[in-house]
């Protein structure tokens, strides 16, 4: 009875052994199989083995069929555990337990730290984002992984806020974001973010405008201090400053043909934006627009179909705050201005200094492209005017998205002014079908013909009404 005894406990003690055995053997194993995917001198002596080394893909592999033996070695253990919980309860086997248990810890930890031992170690070793080859062939999440300039992976990374808490917008963190196009663009992008941090920008607004025309827009944010004319003056006292031309002084002229103001208000149509070529003569061209009846002239480029009183009386009292997206010195938002009406321009510089000359006149300036939604809210505008933009040359479903964006930010009752839209005769319908698509109210409604040319193309403006719509 006591050599059987003895027997049991021997065979108990031999099959405990057997399991530590086995589970040293995995858990040396699996060390080996981790260290080999760093150091395999096979694998780097082998120019084959290496390429297979460092392609994400292969790693990738690996990574998950480790974790896969993991996962396997711990559901053998948690077996065995309870299969030699539900044994005779010998001390032995008690403390082996034990020892079993503080083995499984081990290697769940292992499981839960592999992807930062292995991202530590790449990073240590310069293959984290020292050449695009290394970087893994599915991109993550994260757009900075794409871009190399330290500046822009800064800037797009997520900054979470510093209590942990969620901020007054609801949100954890700032997420900045970028345009998709800039992706396509990333030599020029990087070209933009590659400056010293608080040092001063450079003269590269035609770079930044070059991103922003071809849809890399939002453009990033960027530390470093934006550099100002050289003589910069104040401007003229608002009672001056709207009909006169401002000082040279206080504009930048490097990218410009013309290096002054008296340059663009020359007639001359080589200089500065060829729809616009006398928007900067104040006095002649400009003054007169919107008030004063004119008739058709190809050489001024003037038409007097609506003039600003008579639209104004359409809602008379409404119309108080608009916009004006066209190519212009201001003068539309100047004039209605002295109707008590305050009007944005949105524009861009398209060989001349729009947007300084809109604010030197005291007004407001958006630099905005064709490309963006506009940054207003839905419903809030009273008037939104286009004149000498939205021609002929726009894509049919480009206007659609735009004239559905305006829609969103006028207000029910607001007034959409279409000012000289031009086009080719055999174009029309079809525009005109785009304008008649949103349904509005026609207030005024006037085709004539554009006679600078040829009798090809024809001039469209109108005046509609945005309706109500308080259904589904």
């Amino acid at each position: 009875m006591r050599s059987s005894n003895l027997f049991l406990k021997f065979g108990a003690w031999r099959g405990i052994h057997r399991v530590i055995f086995i589970v040293g053997l995995l858990a040396l194993l699996l060390s080996v199989s981790s260290l080999s995917n760093f150091y395999s001198l096979t694998s780097i002596l082998n120019p084959d083995n290496f390429c297979k080394h460092m392609n994400p893909v292969d790693q990738d592999r690996n990574r998950n069929e480790t974790s896969k033996t993991l996962e396997t070695v711990i559901q053998k253990i948690h077996e065995e555990m309870r299969h030699i919980r539900e044994s005779p309860a010998e001390s032995s086997v008690v403390r082996h337990s034990a020892f079993l248990g503080d083995i499984l810890g081990l290697l769940e930890s292992v499981q839960a730290s592999l992807s930062s031992i292995e991202g530590t170690h790449q990073t240590q070793n310069g293959i984290g984002a020292a050449h695009p080859l290394f970087r893994p062939s599915q991109q993550s999440d994260e757009p900075g992984n794409y871009f190399l300039v330290e500046e822009i992976r800064k800037y797009v990374k997520m900054k979470p806020n510093r209590l942990g808490k969620q901020n007054f917008m609801g949100a954890n963190g700032t997420f900045t974001s970028i345009g998709h196009a800039c992706f396509s663009m990333k030599a020029e992008l990087q070209e933009y973010m590659d400056y010293d941090v608080g040092d001063i920008c450079n003269d590269d607004w035609k770079l930044a405008q070059k991103l922003i025309v071809h849809g890399c827009d939002p453009l990033p944010r960027r530390r470093c201090l934006s550099i100002a004319p050289k003589l910069y003056r104040k401007p003229f006292p608002i009672n001056e400053s709207m009909w006169k031309l401002p000082d040279d002084r206080n504009v930048r002229w490097s990218q410009y043909r013309c290096k002054n103001f008296s340059c663009l208000a020359k007639k001359n149509t080589k200089k500065g934006f060829f729809k616009c070529a006398d928007c900067f003569n104040l006095v002649d061209h400009e003054m007169p627009r919107w008030i004063k009846p004119v008739n058709v002239n190809p050489i001024s480029n003037l038409t007097a179909d609506f003039l600003i009183p008579e639209v104004l009386g359409i809602k008379p009292g409404e119309i108080r705050i608009g916009l004006d997206f066209s190519i212009g010195t201001g003068t539309f938002a100047a004039r209605m201005r002295e109707f008590n009406v305050t009007i944005v321009s949105a524009t861009i510089n398209l060989g001349a200094p729009f947007n300084e000359m809109i604010a030197l006149r005291g007004l407001i300036p958006l630099y905005l492209t064709i490309n963006q939604r506009l940054p207003f809210f839905d419903n809030t505008l009273d008037l939104i005017h286009t004149t000498r933009f939205l021609d002929g040359w726009i894509d049919f479903l480009l206007l659609d998205f735009v004239l559905y964006d305006w829609d969103r930010v006028l207000r029910p009752g607001g007034l959409l002014w279409i000012d000289d839209f031009f086009c080719l005769k055999e174009d029309l319908n079809d525009f005109l079908e785009s304008f008649k698509m949103i349904r509005y109210k026609k207030h005024k409604w006037v085709i004539v013909p554009k006679l600078d040319k040829d009798d090809r193309e024809v001039f469209f403006s109108a005046i509609l009404e945005k309706p109500l719509r308080p259904f589904r």
